[in-house]
């Protein structure tokens, strides 16, 4: 495996220069940022994710006045008390995407961030907490918790909140299997396990963040 600096050569290089490479390299959010960012902002942006996930993401962009309506804001309290009748009648609803099992997610997800918010007194304080070292477990709870947050839905959720993170996009992907971290798509736990020590090693060595670790692998690629 090459080191961080030897990858953001390659990165540099293809993007004419370091200079340029670094100021491509946007840092994350900080902790208190994150744990400011109200509950409903973040069941918001997780149906946003969920419903992009396999769809013109422009679509829901200009619907997204009227998802908002919909879900009411994405308050937590009202969109988990959804029920059959309620969804059916989402499913019919011209404001939103009509897409019952993604609509039914809403309800789920908003009984999930419910619960994290209970336990830890806020979604953003819970995401906040979370090491970045095991950011691989955050993604593992999103997906065994959560309602179509696995994969690149939970990854990209987390990018766009501002929380540290790696995208294990195609180029991404690309470049750990050229650096024999993994030799596919990682989808196992010990590979994911595997993808983890990798960018720990990586941000033991630069001080960088995981955002900007993972950037800089997309860009020796793409």
């Amino acid at each position: 495996m090459r080191s961080f600096d030897e990858i953001f050569a390659i990165a540099a290089e293809r993007k004419g220069g370091a200079d340029t490479l670094n100021a491509m390299l946007e840092p994350p959010l900080g902790a208190p940022d994150l744990a400011r960012i109200p509950d409903d902002r973040w069941l918001a942006q997780s149906t946003k994710c969920i419903f992009n996930a396999g769809f013109n993401w422009k679509v829901v962009e200009a619907m997204w006045p009227g998802f908002e309506d919909a879900f009411h804001g994405f308050d937590l309290g009202q969109c988990a008390m959804l029920n059959d009748e309620d969804i059916a009648r989402l499913a019919s609803d011209t404001r939103i995407v009509r897409h019952g099992g993604k609509i039914r997610s809403v309800q789920e997800n908003a009984v999930f961030f419910g619960e994290l918010a209970k336990e830890h007194g806020s979604v953003g304080k819970f995401i906040a907490g979370w090491p970045d070292t095991d950011y691989a477990g955050l993604l593992a709870l999103l997906k065994k918790r959560g309602s179509r947050l696995g994969g690149n839905t939970g990854q990209y959720f987390l990018r766009f909140m501002g929380k540290d993170s790696y995208v294990l996009s195609r180029d991404v992907t690309a470049r750990l299997i050229a650096e024999g971290v993994i030799d596919k798509e990682p989808s196992s736990k010990s590979a994911m396990a595997a993808v983890q020590n990798a960018f720990n090693t990586w941000h033991e060595q630069s001080g960088r963040s995981m955002k900007e670790i993972s950037r800089t692998l997309a860009m020796s690629i793409g």
